[in-house]
């Protein structure tokens, strides 16, 4: 391969047509011959810039709606054929085709068309074909063409041309060589949502072959820790969430920030504004305190009683407008990141003193309820499942128990369930008035699990000068059944009076038996919810 090669001729055909013009003239200026298709060449022409129709090239018009027009030999001959090699050569002359050593296109907008949910017939006349077969024909020869797929590379393109200035505009085998890589990439994503789409069009919930694509949107100093590389990639579905919001102040956000506010407006979107201001603390993806209040900052409030001690340096997420009030309480200790749906000027005003903390807009609430996949890589491979959107209503609950909850404690049970299923397993969450007073999370042992939220409400209760911890008279949801009594025990222990848990232990009669002797109200979810 020979370093530097000559651009003399480009073939243009762009959907996106943000920054053609700029391009086009560019290149005139640098005596490079102009090929286009459609659209982009009648804007080309209309701009007053010279370009050759890519119809009068190959001879042949363009035909079925557009569908065929760089499908010809002339075309891929001229992007595909290796300039070093007599036998290519000679077929050139013989042909009339003549070497295109620039391509720029970018492809129909599936991606855009998917997201506002296009229907069926309008996604195929979405899908490209002479875009990405020319993109692969130049990619494979970056020999000798150059590939630009995005409108991003425009300037570096010409910054190349102009670094490597002579009597003809040249670029770098170096430079080819990344714009392929970006072209491939670029077919790989566009092909992957196609395929993604389409199995969802016709039902295939687990087709033979996955493909997953992302556009990269933030490269970061490191990852869980300092030793890892990491970046952020975004998968184009505009879900509202860390992705698509607005950060409005604060440094960049960091991979754990971005992992652990995922897991907090995720957390927060199960409450809907309708039933009232809710609050959600997470530290390290777990919840730390979770709350509804008359108010946000009620619910902030309750949520930050729950665990004072995990929250400094944690995510707020909140499901309502953010307000004066609960950002200056918010502001009373170190957050790492606020997060809600709407925020008044005011709070902005309020954290704009708070350099450090990064304050997160987003664009609504995320719908729990929509099915999405979730995938996990291990060794070889690449673990999928439908995302966990499970949801039950009081109709639901079956009462095994001869005491049956009030429907006070049947709205805490509820509560407690919401939170459970954004616990790492195993899960022991307590609930009292709509507020998480202790949270065991992660532990081998669910026994354990128990324990160590019922110890946390006990300190929690003397940091507060309470005379008992919250958990006395509160709701206790588990995330998968109690296999044996003992952990049911030790939150009966801790005070909790009615239990939500999904059954279906080998020993659900001893569970039961267990919780009619200590006088609890049980109900059976026939749901569990495991995190891992």
């Amino acid at each position: 391969m020979t370093d530097l090669a000559p651009v003399r001729r480009a073939l243009i055909s762009v959907s996106d047509k943000t920054g053609l013009i700029e391009l086009a003239r560019a290149l005139a200026d640098l005596k490079i011959e102009l090929l286009s298709t459609g659209g982009s060449a009648k804007a080309i022409r209309d701009a007053g810039i010279e370009v050759r129709d890519v119809s009068d090239l190959t001879a042949f018009p363009e035909m079925m709606d557009g569908r065929v027009k760089t499908l010809h030999p002339k075309v891929h001959g001229g992007l595909l054929a290796l300039r070093d090699n007599g036998m290519h050569v000679a077929s050139m002359a013989e042909h009339g085709i003549v070497p295109i050593d620039l391509l720029v296109v970018n492809l129909y907008p599936f991606e855009a068309a998917l997201a506002r949910g296009a229907d069926y017939d309008e996604m195929i006349e979405n899908i490209d074909i002479g875009g990405p077969a020319m993109i692969r024909a130049a990619a494979k020869n970056h020999a000798f063409v150059t590939t630009v797929v995005d409108v991003e590379d425009y300037g570096a393109l010409l910054e190349e041309i102009k670094a490597n200035g002579g009597e003809e505009a040249q670029t770098t085998l170096g430079f080819r060589k990344k714009m392929a890589q970006i072209a491939y990439a670029r077919t790989g994503a566009y092909d992957a949502a196609v395929s993604t789409w389409m199995a969802g069009a016709i039902g295939e919930t687990i087709p033979r072959r996955r493909v997953f694509a992302g556009e990269l949107k933030q490269t970061m100093r490191y990852g869980e820790n300092p030793h890892q590389k990491a970046a952020f990639y975004v998968d184009g579905t505009n879900r509202p969430g860390v992705a698509v919001a607005e950060q409005l102040q604060g440094k960049e956000l960091s991979y754990n920030n971005i992992n652990d506010t995922d897991a907090a407006f995720e957390l927060v979107s199960e409450f809907l504004p309708g039933d009232g201001p809710a609050c959600a603390i997470i530290k390290h993806a777990n919840p730390c305190g979770v709350a509804k209040g008359a108010t946000l900052l009620e619910a902030y409030r309750k949520a930050f009683d729950c665990d004072r001690t995990s929250a400094f340096g944690g995510i707020v997420a909140l499901n309502g407008t953010l307000d004066a009030a609960t950002a200056e309480a918010i502001s009373e200790i170190f957050t790492e990141v606020v997060i809600a749906p709407a925020i008044d000027q005011k709070a902005r005003d309020i954290f704009a003193k708070k350099k450090n903390l990064r304050l997160i807009l987003a664009p609504g609430l995320a719908d729990t309820s929509e099915h999405r996949v979730s995938y996990r890589q291990v060794s070889g491979g690449i673990l999928v499942q439908d995302i966990d959107n499970g949801v039950l209503t009081v109709d639901d609950l079956k009462v095994v128990t001869k005491i049956a909850p009030t429907d006070a404690q049947m709205e805490d049970l509820l509560f407690a369930w919401k939170v459970a299923k954004h616990v790492k397993s195993n899960a022991i969450v307590y609930v009292k008035d709509k507020a998480t007073v202790g949270v065991g999370a992660g532990q081998m042992s669910r026994v354990d699990s128990a324990l160590i939220a019922a110890k946390k409400a006990e300190r929690m209760a003397e940091a507060l000068g309470l005379p008992e911890p919250l958990t006395r008279g509160s709701a206790v949801a588990s995330d998968a059944f109690f296999p044996f009594p003992d952990g049911l025990m030790e939150a009966a222990a801790a005070g909790a009076t009615c239990v939500i848990q999904p059954g279906g232990s080998m020993r659900d009669d001893e569970v039961i038996a267990a919780a009619d002797e200590a006088g609890l109200a049980m109900v059976f979810t026939g749901m569990r919810h495991f995190r891992h």
